[in-house]
Formats: structure tokens, sequence, C-alpha cells
């Protein structure tokens, strides 16, 4: 029986560090992960749990497939990745009046982000002030959503799209009578 080599993780993240001018200590800062412990999963000597190595990709903002496929570097040209549903996250209310499907992959996370919005009739999905800067874009699929952003309010048609600040506090709400849909990108500046 043939076994199967594991994934070189060790020198994928050193190249991955280096490529970003980073120190093990500024690494380990951003990561949560001991210098020592760093410098030993760069040299092949530790066997890093899954929280450590999403810890790592979280703090060099890499694709935890692309860690373990090589680096991003390796990616053949050509190639196309897809997400399964289910395998693409969500976040819900915890009452059930919306669901934001995450649709951007995780490097790109704190600088641009893009979901789709699903708003029960009726429901309101409120948000805090993002980092100062942040916009939002919102293109409607369906009729009924409005947007609040500060003292502005605006009814979207479907098809069309709104573009607001998010460096402030603002609201989508549904006041159709059906669920209403959206794509969302935010752009953090």
């Amino acid at each position: 029986m043939d076994t199967v080599e594991p994934p070189r993780i060790g020198p994928v993240i050193q190249a991955e560090r280096k490529a970003r001018r980073l120190t093990l200590e500024q690494l380990a800062a951003r990561s949560g992960v001991s210098k020592s412990m760093l410098s030993q999963i760069e040299r092949g000597e530790a066997n890093p749990t899954l929280a450590v190595l999403w810890g790592l990709t979280q703090a060099l903002k890499i694709d935890f497939a692309d860690l373990v496929a090589g680096g991003v570097a390796h990616r053949q040209a050509g190639s196309i990745e897809i997400v399964s549903v289910a395998h693409t996250p969500e976040i819900r209310s915890p009452d059930g009046a919306w669901r934001l499907r995450i649709l951007s992959p995780p490097a790109l996370a704190g600088r641009m982000e893009w979901y789709d919005v699903e708003i029960a009739p009726g429901g309101k999905l409120q948000s805090q002030p993002h980092a100062a800067g942040t916009v939002e874009h919102l293109t409607a699929r369906t009729a009924g959503l409005v947007v609040s952003a500060g003292p502005g309010r605006q009814t979207i048609a479907k098809g069309e799209t709104a573009r607001y600040r998010a460096d402030i506090a603002h609201e989508i709400a549904n006041e159709g009578r059906g669920t209403a849909e959206a794509l969302m990108v935010v752009l953090y500046e």
C-alpha cells in the first residue's frame, strides 16, 4: 500500500512570513502562536493542531487550502476552486430575521468581503460602525429593501445598487412581503 506524504506546511509558513517581511515575533503576536512553536513548525519539528494552523492562515491572510496545497504561489494556472454550498460559511441572526452567506475567501477578510444576503419580511440587519472609511455596496435582487445610514434612508428597487458609508451605524430592512435578497460587497479603506 502506498503512503501519501503529508503536506509540508512549515516551509509554506516560513515563505509566506518572509514574503510579508514579518519576524517570528511579529507573526507570533498576530497569530497567537508562540515564537518557539512557530520556529518548530517552520523547521518541520512540530505537528500543529488545526486551531494553530487556522490562526496562522488568518494572520498571514492566506487560504487554508493554499497552505495545504503548498502556498499561494503554487496554485496552478487555470485551476478553478469550487466551494460547495455545504462549505459556504453562514451567519444567521438569532431570531431568524436574516442570513448572510460569506462568498469571499478568508484571505480577503478585513479588506474586501462579499455576501449573499437574505432578509425575512419585516426583518432588519442592523450594524454598528465598521472601521473608518468602510463602504458597503448593496445590490438588490428583489424589491422591498430599505437602507439607512446615519440620517440617510433610501428604498432600493430590484436591480439597483446602493453605496453608503458603513463606518457609521447602518441598517438594511425588508419592508416587502416576501424574502428580500441582495448581494453585498464591503470595502475597507
